[in-house]
């Protein structure tokens, strides 16, 4: 019956992680799978979700199925997070939310929604993208094609080119953004980028559809959803799915959403019956548990300030860690462009390294990242990002991470040897260039890096991890 099923290949990065697991090595590095671990390389449980279990759990109340929508707190609260509390197109009942199995559920809900309805369209997808957006649209009976995005040469964005690609797309077309924290580059559009954006979206008559899986841990809450406020106040319909996999730490409860903003609400009436009906042809409903979690976190007057303090922790951990693997790489590199690492955001990096570079990182010092050369910093603490950073420089012809085909700029492209920093380096909010530029080798304190401005800085406690972080010699 079975004889002709083809065998399958696994996934690359689960396949990774198994080998990881194995390897005895005791100073193996794990940048490879999507995952926030802290700084003793533990994957955190936050305060905010136990408190919240509790409450759950000591209500002891039945556990019947949830409606093919989900969790209507859940929902609400998703919305609200999505585009403001106060936001029109949420009075106005424009939006309908539903509560998914991940955010990779709702991606996988939203294309059947949309292949069922629009059944002509074609998805464009960043160049590059993470692996599975054109496997799931795939799957779902669409032609895949990709737009222009990463900039090999400056380890930025390829913005004009995106532009002029959009621009020339059938109308209808549907086109997947990361709304913030790219993976797997972590270069995003600015705001005035996602500006120029928006009037080619709506002249073009282009669907957005927007991936939020890293809300939080780029420059914040607030501003990390302003692609999302932007589309809403501009008028246009479009998806998102959001995650809360990383941003709550309940990687394994599958608490999504996704949500569709619509013309009126009438229309978000029929979206919504549509998406039930497709929900219904896959899962039935969601899970009550991680319902129960998302609308507690967000909907509780003190649990909410906590998940808010404990996802600005996180976040200020990863940029500790850039400005670290920064610092050491721009010691070990003197003149090479390294400040790729400030300019791009969230949980991951494109490090330009190739597969066979990987593969050394991998079999000779035993640091694991996929072979796209994307690195995890999440991965990274103040015991192994020295090791990792020796281990990239170790080798010259490892280090060329200013770009997936192209070498690290030398000093004759204007980097300078003291920081590692190119003049075209997009500093993280709340980071000062000038000081930035001050920066020597690592005999400076990593404080020294980073000088906060505009009131928007480190938090004490990552100041203090920066300060003691042991310095090479």
């Amino acid at each position: 019956m079975f004889e002709h099923v083809q065998p399958y290949a696994g996934d690359p990065i689960f396949a990774l992680v198994d080998a990881y697991n194995a390897d005895p090595r005791p100073a193996k590095v794990n940048l490879s799978i999507g995952i926030y671990f802290d700084e003793q390389g533990r994957l955190p449980v936050l305060p905010s979700v136990q408190l919240a279990e509790a409450r759950i759990l000591a209500a002891a109340g039945p556990k019947p199925y949830l409606p093919m929508e989900g969790d209507a707190a859940c929902r609400a609260e998703v919305a609200k997070l999505l585009l403001g509390a106060d936001h029109p197109a949420i009075a106005a009942g424009r939006v309908a939310t539903i509560q998914t199995v991940g955010s990779s559920g709702g991606l996988k809900v939203g294309a059947d929604f949309l292949k069922t309805w629009l059944p002509d369209a074609a998805v464009w997808v960043s160049d590059p993208t993470w692996d599975n957006h054109r496997s799931m649209f795939e799957g779902s009976g669409f032609q895949v094609h990709s737009y222009p995005y990463f900039d090999s040469a400056s380890g930025g964005l390829r913005f004009d080119a995106m532009l002029e690609t959009l621009r020339g797309l059938p109308k209808r077309s549907i086109v997947l953004l990361h709304a913030c924290c790219h993976n797997p580059t972590g270069v995003d559009l600015s705001a005035a980028q996602w500006d120029a954006l928006i009037p080619v979206l709506r002249d073009r008559e282009l669907l957005p559809y927007l991936d939020l899986a890293y809300q939080g841990f780029g420059d914040g809450i607030t501003e990390d959803a302003y692609s999302v406020r932007a589309l809403a106040d501009a008028g246009l319909t479009f998806f998102v799915a959001n995650s809360f996999s990383k941003s709550m730490s309940v990687y394994g409860e599958r608490c999504g959403a996704l949500s569709a903003v619509c013309a009126s609400a009438a229309e978000a009436e029929r979206v919504m019956g549509q998406l039930r009906f497709t929900v219904r042809r896959i899962y039935s409903s969601p899970a009550i548990h991680a319902g129960k979690i998302v609308a507690h976190v967000l909907g509780d007057a003190d649990l909410r300030p906590m998940w808010e303090a404990e996802l600005a922790s996180m976040r200020d951990r990863i940029l500790a860690m850039r400005l670290a693997l920064h610092a050491r790489l721009a010691a070990l590199l003197p003149g090479r462009d390294v400040g790729y690492l400030l300019s791009q955001r969230g949980m991951f990096s494109y490090t330009g390294l190739s597969g066979a570079q990987v593969d050394a990182l991998r079999e000779q010092h035993a640091v694991y990242l996929i072979r796209s050369g994307r690195v995890c910093i999440a991965g990274l603490n103040s015991a192994n990002v020295g090791r990792t950073a020796e281990a990239i420089a170790v080798d010259r012809n490892l280090a060329r991470i200013s770009g997936v085909s192209s070498p690290m700029k030398d000093l004759s492209s204007g980097v300078s040897p003291a920081t590692g920093l190119s003049a075209t380096t997009r500093m993280p909010k709340g980071a000062s260039s000038t000081a930035l530029a001050r920066v020597a080798v690592m005999t400076q304190p990593l404080l020294a890096l980073y000088q906060p401005s505009r009131g928007r800085g480190l938090t004490p406690a990552v100041l203090a991890m920066l300060s003691t972080t042991p310095r090479m010699p």
